[in-house]
């Protein structure tokens, strides 16, 4: 019965990706060219050769820990400037001018200018910080802005100290806010990684594999790389929306 139970549930999802395999499959029937299009079985051969290479283990989890890395640096700074700028009105105004600039910045003219400035292996982590921490800081901000300034009028007239509104009363205002931007920031910071080591081309890279599957016309191995990096990107998703989960028991 529990099973039933799960496989009705998870229906949807499985009938939505069958009906986007479909249309794939009738796609490359069409186009009719492995080159162009290559059918859902060459993809999935592609992918198989692919995860049973020496080197799928370490460029996977070099792109992943460069995504981390940025994605943590962007959380943390984040965090902390959004806090402040969302408590000093005169440090808000200050910052939003260079959040705009950031956000308004074309992801391709951060990674060109980070590969003038940066060694190949930094290139990614620095454009998925910059990406990322716009939205963060922002979210924080918002959330700062949320809370009722009755609230921290009343903690001063008690005299409560700095710490404490900072903990129990900023802190839990702010976790729904928190949670939307990392859910936002990690999807488009991901795709930025690999943007940015398609480019910069790292030694250990899923970047570097797509560009060199792409040079030497292995398309199959595009689509297959391509898979790996949206399963990827799903994992992190799930991650993060039971981090959210558990951060609105704790609430």
């Amino acid at each position: 019965m529990k099973i039933f139970t799960i496989i009705k549930s998870k229906f949807p999802t499985i009938l939505s990706i069958l009906i986007l395999i479909t249309i794939w499959k009738i796609i490359s029937e069409i186009i009719d060219s492995e080159i162009i299009v290559p059918s859902p079985e060459e993809t999935f051969k592609s992918l198989i050769l692919i995860l049973k290479s020496k080197a799928f283990f370490k460029t996977v989890m070099a792109t992943v820990i460069r995504g981390w890395i940025g994605f943590l640096l962007s959380c943390i700074l984040g965090l902390i400037v959004g806090m402040l700028a969302g408590i000093n009105c005169f440090l808000e105004k200050m910052i939003q001018p260079l959040l705009v600039v950031i956000k308004a910045t074309p992801v391709m003219s951060i990674i060109l200018i980070a590969l003038i400035w940066f060694k190949t292996d930094i290139v990614p982590i620095f454009v998925s910080f910059l990406v990322a921490f716009p939205i963060i800081c922002l979210n924080v901000m918002e959330g700062i802005k949320s809370v009722d300034v009755k609230i921290i009028q009343m903690a001063k007239i008690y005299r409560v100290k700095k710490y404490r509104i900072i903990i129990e009363i900023y802190i839990p205002a702010i976790m729904s806010f928190l949670v939307a931007g990392f859910s936002t920031a990690m999807g488009i910071g991901w795709k930025a990684v690999i943007a940015a080591e398609v480019l910069s081309q790292p030694k250990y890279a899923i970047g570097k594999s797509l560009q060199m599957a792409k040079s030497y016309i292995e398309i199959g191995d595009v689509f297959a790389w391509t898979v790996v990096a949206i399963f990827l990107s799903f994992i992190f998703e799930k991650t993060i929306r039971i981090i959210e989960k558990k951060i609105v028991r704790w609430r």
